[in-house]
């Protein structure tokens, strides 16, 4: 009986005894959940919040150089010499650069030599007359021209010698232009050649208004008798005197400067000339 007694309280004793470890154990679990008292999980929280801030910082910092990097691309590598009218460096760059120009467009051959140009991956200010911008397919060339990526430059709308009109027709030759041409590409010419690179002082005046930057030009061949064939003008326009570090080249619209395009772009770069991108021209803005 006695025995009995005693492994029944025996008994009594081990399943208190285990009851009592079971909801040390539980309470034990629910404080790790609800504490994280476990170090390997505080670690991997605090390793969470500092990889987070590092990715934040690495964020900022690649944004802050992409702004950089494009403001460093955007600053003009070169401006118009005013005097001259030649090609100035700025900011380090490359000297050693000629400017090409074709005025008369878009005539007949402007598209073409375009497409030569883009072929060769060079870049060229086409400067334009509103006597060609009269049809709806001579508007279509232009901005066939300009989504190429070529700059659009004014040449007034009729040519005309603006020393020989009033100031109402000045005005009217050249802001009457940029009005049309933003028409029809949606952007304002940055740059400005009068017919016979005769300016007055009130030409000089509207396009600085119209924030157009003055262009004459070093050299310019193809409108004389003696060069209006290929091999002729592509001659003289790589080998003549005149030619120098930041030339501002005038050519035209014209079916032998077309055919000498090719042949005047090999011949610079064979002489170590870049040809330089107006869109890194310094314009007034």
């Amino acid at each position: 009986m006695k025995r009995g007694v005693y492994l029944y309280l025996i008994f009594i004793i081990l399943v208190l005894l285990t009851a009592c470890a079971y909801k040390e154990d539980s309470n034990s679990l629910i404080k790790n959940e609800n504490t994280s008292d476990d170090p390997k999980v505080e670690t991997s929280i605090e390793d969470k919040e500092k990889n987070k801030d590092e990715e934040e910082i690495s964020s900022g910092s690649d944004l802050d150089y992409q702004k950089e990097e494009k403001n460093e691309m955007e600053k003009p590598k070169y401006r118009v010499n005013p005097a001259s009218f030649a090609i100035e460096p700025v900011n380090g760059s490359n000297e050693n650069v000629v400017l090409l120009t074709i005025d008369d467009a878009p005539d007949k051959h402007a598209l073409e030599m375009a497409k030569i140009l883009k072929q060769l991956n060079v870049q060229a200010i086409f400067f334009v007359n509103g006597h060609f911008l009269k049809t709806d397919e001579q508007k279509a060339v232009l901005k066939e021209i300009y989504e190429m990526g070529f700059m659009i430059g004014n040449h007034t709308m009729t040519h005309a010698n603006l020393k020989k009109l009033p100031k109402e027709k000045q005005f009217e030759e050249i802001v009457k232009l940029n009005d049309l041409v933003e028409e029809i590409i949606g952007e304002r010419p940055k740059f400005f050649r009068a017919p016979f690179g005769t300016n007055t002082d009130f030409s000089r005046q509207i396009a600085l208004q119209e924030k157009m930057v003055l262009m004459n030009w070093t050299y310019g061949y193809d409108f004389m008798e003696q060069y209006m064939t290929k091999d002729a003008l592509a001659n003289m326009m790589v080998n003549t005197e005149l030619l120098r570090n930041g030339a501002n080249l005038l050519m035209h619209d014209r079916e032998w400067t077309k055919d000498a395009l090719k042949d005047i772009v090999t011949g610079l770069k064979n002489k170590g000339y870049e040809i330089v991108d107006p869109h890194a021209i310094e314009t007034i803005q």
